[in-house]
């Protein structure tokens, strides 16, 4: 069977042929246009000079989103956001690791280093809050079968007991534990991420190996009693999880 002839020497296939060719090249187009959102325009790794390769054919159009909690974002990112980084460059060359001069676990650098999500607490999908102390709903309770933390102490990398624990903050959406409240000598409380808490059945304690006792009172503060923000629990997870380097002395140490 022969092919319909439209034109000249053109037939169907190879008309189906150009079209899916010209639809999978403004295809990538499109696609590359748009993964610049976040990110760009790009910066020199040394000068922070602003690319100058950044016009219609190579970037997104600006587009606002409205958040589902309230706000708009819009991206790109329109001039360059003032960042302030307690660190220096160890050398002046591409990728050179930087220095912490101040507190690194505080001012957020290296490992310790965190994304400024919205200052907001995130929501389950009925709008409730999604994680909340376990006090304020009945509906959580620790299963019969599992021991129940608080009171349980908690002891630091050095081995020195930090505090017991007061109360524990469940994830209604995920339900599960998210943080462990930990009373300090009555002086203020904290929360560890439980992710960071390794249980001992057999002494009913808690062992948070990524900081030394003296470092518990530094880590970051909830604005409002009962309820954590997102950009809390980024601080939260930066200032423990930077602890595996910062959190003992020596650690910043070769092995060898």
């Amino acid at each position: 069977m022969s092919n319909v002839i439209l034109a000249g020497g053109l037939d169907v296939a190879e008309l189906v042929f150009y079209i899916f060719v010209l639809f999978f090249a403004a295809l990538v187009f499109y696609l590359r246009r748009e993964d610049r959102r976040e990110g760009y325009p790009l910066e020199d790794s040394v000068t922070g000079r602003v690319d100058s390769a950044w016009g219609p054919l190579t970037s997104s159009t600006y587009k606002e989103f409205a958040m589902p909690g309230g706000g708009v974002v819009s991206t790109p990112t329109i001039g360059r956001e003032p960042v302030q980084i307690a660190a220096r460059r160890f050398a002046r060359f591409g990728g050179a690791p930087y220095v912490p001069t101040g507190n690194p676990l505080a001012d957020g650098v290296g490992p310790a280093s965190y994304a400024k999500r919205t200052d907001k607490p995130d929501l389950d999908m009925e709008g409730r809050l999604r994680i909340v102390p376990m006090a304020a709903d009945a509906d959580y309770s620790i299963a019969s079968r599992d021991p129940d933390p608080r009171g349980m102490a908690v002891v630091a990398a050095d081995g020195k007991i930090v505090g017991p624990v007061s109360e524990v903050w469940v994830d209604r959406a995920e339900r599960l534990i998210r943080y462990i409240e930990v009373d300090l000598a009555g002086k203020r409380t904290v929360l560890v991420p439980f992710n960071f808490a390794k249980l001992n059945r057999g002494r009913r304690t808690f062992t948070v190996d990524m900081l030394s006792a003296d470092l518990f009172a530094g880590a970051p503060h909830i604005a409002t009693a009962g309820t954590i923000t997102r950009l809390e629990e980024e601080k939260l997870m930066a200032y423990f999880g930077g602890g595996a380097l910062y959190g003992m002395p020596g650690r910043e140490e070769p092995l060898v």
